[in-house]
């Protein structure tokens, strides 16, 4: 079964991703931590190498300010990973424990990337179970309603001690190109003789119907001298970056509202003209807010604003 798996790996693996192709630590800490919560083409192709310009080594991570790091963390969204991210730099500017234990005492580091960390970077022989490796442990045992640690022992168990991070990114892969989780592709899967689930794969998946909450929000929007106004966000979602200001709403200084996703939420956002913010508020030229450590959600409200500006039809 080793052997068909990685023959697999071989010629079919996802071998061009950067962070597959270097054993440095902090790459592998930093692609993981990345790919938690976002897809792998937008990772690789936005985040992954800009990330890493900015901030090149561990050290350099440690060095820089939350919003520096929050900054370059725009657009990724669970902005509480690059807290994460730069807290664990601060605590091990120079090098990341090398065992699973320790690891996990770290900010934002639990089984899993403390498993990808020890299998990918180290090449040490222990399990990694993301949800791709866990649909396919669960069909190829035939586990039907076995618990995290069950299927964790299995992984374990089942972890070539040869090539344990080869094999551990190839079950990545099987389960992300063809264990998928509807209409499995098995008369392409390199395990399939062995398989005790391959009649009644749809036993083994779980299907969670996510639940997501509907919220309104009122932004303000003050300009003066080419500037924008904003403030220290005091939200859970955006904690530590720069956000519009808050407003109660007035009919007559509506300028747009749009819709936006983040999380478990969906959101209608409102934008006024506003003349005065309640606080302090900290002004940004137009030319420095690609840098800033603004939210996805507060681009997509500047740059309706901007098309309101240059007298652009807003639908």
């Amino acid at each position: 079964m080793h052997k068909a798996l990685l023959a697999w790996y071989e010629t079919e693996g996802r071998h061009d991703l950067p962070w597959r192709n270097t054993d440095d630590v902090y790459h592998v800490y930093v692609s993981e931590i990345m790919l938690q919560q976002t897809q792998v083409g937008r990772v690789m192709e936005e985040y992954y190498p800009q990330f890493l310009e900015k901030f090149p080594t561990l050290f350099s991570l440690s060095q820089a300010d939350e919003s520096e790091v929050l900054a370059a963390w725009s657009g990724l969204g669970y902005y509480s990973r690059a807290r994460n991210l730069h807290a664990t730099a601060k605590l091990c500017p120079h090098e990341l424990p090398q065992n699973m234990q320790e690891l996990q005492k770290l900010p934002g580091i639990g089984r899993y990337t403390a498993s990808a960390i020890c299998s990918f970077a180290h090449h040490q022989s222990v399990g990694v179970v993301d949800t791709n490796i866990a649909r396919v442990i669960k069909r190829f045992f035939a586990l039907t309603k076995a618990s995290e640690k069950e299927i964790n022992a299995r992984a374990e168990e089942f972890v070539n001690a040869q090539e344990p991070r080869a094999h551990n990114l190839a079950l990545m892969d099987l389960g992300s190109l063809v264990c998928l989780p509807n209409n499995p592709k098995c008369e392409l899967c390199p395990l399939a003789f062995a398989c005790e689930g391959k009649n009644e794969p749809e036993l083994y998946t779980t299907k969670e119907k996510k639940v997501y909450e509907n919220m309104e929000l009122f932004y303000g929007i003050y300009e003066e001298d080419e500037k924008i106004a904003f403030v220290q966000s005091s939200s859970r979602m955006y904690k530590g970056m720069l956000e519009l200001p808050s407003v109660e709403p007035v009919e007559e200084d509506f300028i747009a509202a749009f819709k936006h996703s983040y999380t478990k939420y969906r959101l209608t956002v409102n934008l006024y003209k506003i003349t005065e913010v309640q606080g302090e508020a900290v002004w940004l030229a137009y030319d420095t807010l690609q840098n800033a450590a603004i939210s996805s959600m507060t681009k997509k409200a500047l740059a309706l604003y901007a098309k309101k500006r240059e007298g652009i039809e807003i639908g």
